[in-house]
């Protein structure tokens, strides 16, 4: 391989949250969704020459960075975008939280289906807004859309938008086509707008397409607002970037006040030129990476196979956040992860998090070095052996 994932980085003493939020340094920490590799080359140079430069003064959005988000969605996931359509912001959470502020009002309901990323629940409560839960359905290890609660939860009077979690985190599912335009037909007979968040989009495993929801065109396109960003696919939590898409002038409007009100209307510097070098430069580094996550996918569920059989790995569709029933070991999801962290040192984050259709699941982030992903299924095994 052309880049070396196996590269040893020390993270820890730089102020990283998912290495230095535990005092204990003896902590191995695969809970919060970031990387442990370095960033494309191409990145590195762009924000190098932005650091040579000097001047750090406010900086206007240039055409480039409209283009890049543009050609890569074109290329990659057959979604046609038009300039005007974006709107720029720090992060999918924010961009969540605008979206909702904009199109939504206190007390209106909110659909999302449970288990899902937790900061939904967070930007629906802090719009005063309620949850509708559509919790998804799990047979055999794996997961399915419940469609026909789907349909009684968008007919309630106070449903207002559709939180659409795709791919989705953290079961790890890839909606099928099929699945997006019945979630887009329910949605429109009932006047509801899907908001779909597919920042995981770009790291999709063999024999899995990702769709985008609006790509789905005709008025699925006019009814829906999507919310993407490099930062997933290239390790750019830091930077701080994310882009809402909205083909519907009316709605787009609304969400640029949102984003004004809630000052967070402006990138920096250094955001705009990892966005571009990451789109425009960096693809090669991508299906590189994603070759590695998966291979550390293969190594973790032959280890659960050898040594944790009674633990339930659920297929990874996309991501690199497994997600692993723990049902059979008949104890809470926080009680594993207190156990995990008390007896081994190792940062997992428990299924409960994610809501009550979590509960008895915990999630484990696999985009670390192999060695210390060995290291950290070995600490699994000492605590949840039967």
């Amino acid at each position: 391989m052309k880049y070396n994932f196996d590269e040893i980085i020390v993270r820890r003493g730089t102020n990283s949250c998912k290495w230095d939020m535990s005092e204990d340094e003896g902590t191995l920490p695969m809970w919060v969704a970031d990387m442990d590799f370095r960033a494309a080359p191409g990145i590195i140079s762009a924000l190098r020459e932005c650091v040579d430069h000097g001047v750090f003064g406010y900086t206007k959005t240039p055409k480039e960075y409209f283009d890049a988000t543009a050609g890569w969605f074109l290329r990659r996931h057959g979604f046609h975008i038009d300039r005007e359509w974006i709107l720029f912001t720090t992060g999918v959470v924010p961009a969540l939280s605008a979206v909702i502020k904009a199109l939504a009002s206190p007390g209106d309901g909110v659909i999302v289906q449970t288990p899902v990323y937790n900061c939904f629940f967070s930007s629906i409560r802090n719009n005063q807004c309620e949850m509708i839960e559509n919790r998804l359905l799990y047979r055999n290890g794996e997961y399915f859309i419940d469609f026909d609660d789907l349909e009684r939860r968008a007919a309630l009077p106070n449903a207002k938008l559709m939180l659409l979690c795709s791919p989705h985190n953290p079961a790890g599912r890839v909606w099928t086509r099929n699945e997006l335009e019945r979630i887009g037909e329910i949605c429109l007979r009932n006047g509801l707008t899907v908001v779909s968040d597919e920042i995981h989009c770009d790291i999709v495993y063999p024999g899995y397409t990702h769709i985008p929801f609006a790509a789905l065109g005709g008025a699925f396109l006019k009814n829906s607002v999507s919310c993407i960003a490099p930062t997933k696919t290239f390790n750019l939590a830091g930077v701080q970037v994310a882009n809402i898409v909205a083909a519907d002038e009316g709605i787009r409007r609304k969400i640029d006040k949102a984003l004004n009100v809630n000052e967070v209307c402006e990138i920096n510097a250094f955001a705009i030129r990892a966005l571009i070098a990451a789109y425009n430069e960096s693809e090669d580094w991508l299906e590189e990476l994603k070759v590695y996550l998966y291979d550390n996918y293969a190594l973790l569920t032959g280890f659960f196979r050898r040594h944790l059989p009674h633990m339930r790995v659920v297929r990874l569709e996309a991501t690199y956040l497994v997600w692993i029933d723990c049902s059979a070991l008949r104890r809470t999801s926080k009680s594993i992860a207190e156990a995990l962290m008390d007896r081994e040192k190792l940062w997992i984050n428990e299924g409960s998090m994610y809501g009550e259709a979590g509960e008895g699941f915990i999630r484990i982030n696999i985009a670390t070095r192999r060695e210390l992903l060995l290291r950290g299924l070995e600490k699994i095994k000492a605590v949840c052996t039967v």
